[in-house]
């Protein structure tokens, strides 16, 4: 099977040409492939998926095998790795990408070096979320972690998001209570976790722990997601730059939470997968 791996701000992914045998795709066989000592080595895997006829469809496989609904750096590699193929132009073509967590448009610009992506509208609704307990927006509450309280907004840009703005943020303090938060019961299908630093009404630092693959440098739905928190608690307005370990992107917040996101993608390798690979966990 072949493969080909891209980095976006860090965030590295496998691009498997496995059209139709996406569903083969086990548990086992995934967190071979993203274990950076056993396998290639990767913090998830795209699958292109069937798709309504004039769009493209998408599985984004977590780490741990899980299935992510939506990821903003998945969805660049996977625009460029469109544009890389052939499928697609660049030049500011738009075209529509299907996710588990809705349909996107995506502009591939720069020769491949950046992306351009219409993520959706962002909301804070409980039932979309989702948050336990009565509907709500889930905006500037309290959660108590490992003896400590924090305020939190939880928002949704497809998949789910818990943003606490704190003084200062750490690599230290997103590893520590990140998988507290993740696995924290007010989160019943879990939560990306973000730790947001405000800089200034148009700048933000994030530190990050993403459901099902951990401690991560970057996350172009968890930079939407502290973006649009960080301006609904009117810390922040309108376009926001978000830092992040791994580098930075470029948020647009609209007046109705409509999210845009502009960031780079880079090409690391493109190969084959070993049989030997292939055999751990999955029924060929």
């Amino acid at each position: 099977m072949q493969f080909h791996k891209y980095q976006a701000l860090g965030n590295d992914y496998v691009v498997l040409d496995a059209v139709g045998l996406e569903p083969r795709l086990q548990s086992p066989l995934v967190s071979r492939i993203c274990d950076r000592h056993f396998g290639l080595g990767s913090d998830g895997i795209l699958v292109e998926a069937l798709a309504p006829e004039g769009t493209f469809g998408l599985r984004i496989l977590n780490p741990d095998g899980s299935e992510a609904e939506k990821s903003g750096n998945g969805l660049r590699i996977f625009a460029r790795y469109l544009w890389d193929t052939g499928r697609v132009g660049g030049g500011g073509e738009a075209f529509d990408v299907v996710t588990l967590g809705g349909t996107v448009r995506c502009e591939v610009r720069e020769s491949g070096r950046s992306v351009f992506v219409e993520m959706g509208n962002a909301s804070f609704d409980s039932e979309r979320i989702p948050v336990a307990g009565p509907r709500r927006e889930v905006v500037g509450e309290t959660i108590e972690v490992d003896g400590e309280r924090f305020g939190f907004t939880a928002v949704t840009v497809g998949n789910p998001h818990c943003v606490v703005h704190v003084n200062e943020v750490s690599p230290a303090l997103a590893q520590r209570l990140g998988p507290l938060i993740e696995n924290h019961p007010l989160f019943p299908n879990r939560t990306n976790v973000q730790f947001v630093q405000v800089v200034d009404q148009h700048r933000i630092r994030i530190e990050i722990w993403e459901r099902g693959a951990g401690y991560t440098l970057a996350s172009g739905s968890s930079s939407c997601a502290a973006a649009a928190a960080s301006v609904r608690r009117g810390f922040c307005h309108g376009d926001v730059c978000v830092v992040m370990p791994g580098g930075t992107l470029d948020i647009g917040v609209a007046a109705d939470f409509g999210l845009t996101m502009l960031g780079p993608v880079e090409k690391v390798a493109s190969g084959t997968l070993a049989d030997e690979l292939l055999a751990h966990g999955a029924d060929w």
